[in-house]
């Protein structure tokens, strides 16, 4: 009995690390899924003036393809969820994966702008309904009960890794390409063709590799969710924070989004060329996973609210400094004000839905708290890209990026004032109870 109890230790602990690796094994391939899967859908963010160039196209029609993604994205959140709930991840992340592909070698065709809307739109349902509940649910399922922080950390702050790494290659491509003398369509397209393959790669390796759902635990998360849609909503009503934490990540999204702008700043604000304004945007990209991670060992370590509020209003002053920076300042001077406001963006956004749970949602109705936060919280993939438009043909060159950057260190100010807010009635409501 004695020799029985001395060996089955080291075979049940051998077992646990053999399910560990295949988790991890299989977390790892779900990072790579969401690092390469955004990235396609915004090649703007370093190459904007290039893609404009490239299809012929003004800023205006390159901003309402991109409203219509984001108006798709917002109506996609609840029905998403209530997808991830009927149909295997195992075939939702693959498809989606498909789809963004395939509609990215047609990208890479530079069909006429006409074709570009329905492109945008085909990238809203992939990347939308079909990839974002099942992504999250998928890491939920895969992490034990106490891994739920660190695995969602890694999520936000790994995916960005990968993102830094695939845009460093990109733009070592757009490099070699512009050196020779490429044209536009020439140097975006072997890019383009590089996440798009991509794409396709990661989503043979997930409909391989990706277990189907575990059916006990799903039966099990789906037992504390038979509720109505109008009972929830009554529910959720009557939790003032969440509806306070929809209006932090609302105006914490506006943070991050801002930095798409940044290569048009650059150049069109400052003079740089595409190679110069492209590396500084590439090295931003290298401080998400600083900030998503590192905010998030911050946030345990001290307090979530009070590092997220910190973040938001170091944001809004880096945003302050872009707008008052004399024009021909020194590059370093703009590489540092760049770097300050994106990786505090990362922090946020690594963040801010860390607040759900001392929101005390229950059980039964989180999978629609989600959904209705998210709905509001990302709002402004609709309006930004519009009211980034309209402020740049009001106010031509560095004037409309000073109003519209003053605009959104307005919204970090609100929302850090949100975030001491959503502090302070927590506080309020634990005295009370």
């Amino acid at each position: 009995m004695i020799d029985t109890l001395a060996v089955a230790p080291p075979a049940s602990v051998a077992s646990q690390k053999k399910q560990d690796l295949k988790r991890y094994f299989q977390f790892a391939l779900l990072l790579l899924a969401a690092g390469i899967i955004y990235p396609m859908l915004y090649l703007r963010q370093n190459y904007e003036l290039t893609i404009l160039d490239a299809f012929r196209i003004s800023k205006d029609e390159l901003e309402n393809s991109y409203a219509l993604l984001g108006i798709i994205y917002v109506i996609s959140y609840g029905p998403s969820g209530w997808l991830a709930d009927k149909i295997s991840a195992r075939i939702l992340l693959p498809f989606s994966l498909a789809l963004v592909g395939f509609l990215g070698l047609w990208f890479a065709s530079f069909p006429d702008k006409q074709f570009l809307p329905l492109i945008f739109a085909g990238w809203g349902i992939g990347a939308g309904l079909t990839f974002w509940a099942a992504l999250i649910k998928s890491v939920k399922l895969l992490a034990k009960r106490e891994e739920q922080g660190r695995f969602f950390g890694i999520l936000d702050g790994g995916r960005g890794l990968i993102e830094a790494l695939l845009a460093t290659a990109a733009l070592s491509i757009f490099a070699y390409m512009t050196h020779n003398a490429a044209s536009s369509q020439q140097a975006m397209q072997p890019i383009v063709y590089m996440y798009s393959i991509g794409c396709l790669l990661v989503s043979m390796m997930i409909f391989i590799f990706l277990d189907k759902r575990d059916d006990a635990e799903t039966s099990s998360l789906g037992s504390e969710v038979k509720i109505g849609l109008i009972a929830g909503l009554r529910i959720l009503l009557r939790i003032p924070q969440l509806w306070l934490m929809a209006f932090i990540i609302f105006t914490g999204y506006q943070l991050f989004w801002v930095t798409y702008s940044f290569s048009s700043f650059l150049r069109q604000g400052h003079g740089m060329d595409a190679v110069a304004a492209g590396t500084i945007t590439v090295i931003k990209l290298w401080m998400r996973p600083i900030g998503g991670i590192g905010g998030g060992f911050l946030g345990n370590k001290y307090s979530n609210e009070g590092v997220l509020a910190g973040a938001m209003l170091l944001a809004a002053a880096g945003l302050v400094g872009l707008m008052i920076l004399p024009q021909y300042i020194n590059t370093y001077v703009l590489l540092v004000f760049v770097l300050l406001v994106g990786t505090m963006s990362y922090t946020v956004r690594g963040l801010y839905w860390a607040l759900l749970d001392k929101c005390q949602v229950p059980a039964r109705v989180i999978g629609l708290a989600i959904g209705l936060v998210s709905m509001i919280g990302y709002l402004p993939d609709v309006f930004l890209p519009e009211i980034n438009s309209a402020l740049l043909g009001m106010y031509p060159g560095m004037a409309g990026f000073k109003v519209y950057y003053g605009y959104i260190a307005l919204c970090g100010l609100l929302g850090a004032a949100g975030v001491f807010y959503f502090k302070k009635s927590i506080k309020k409501e634990k005295a009370s109870s």
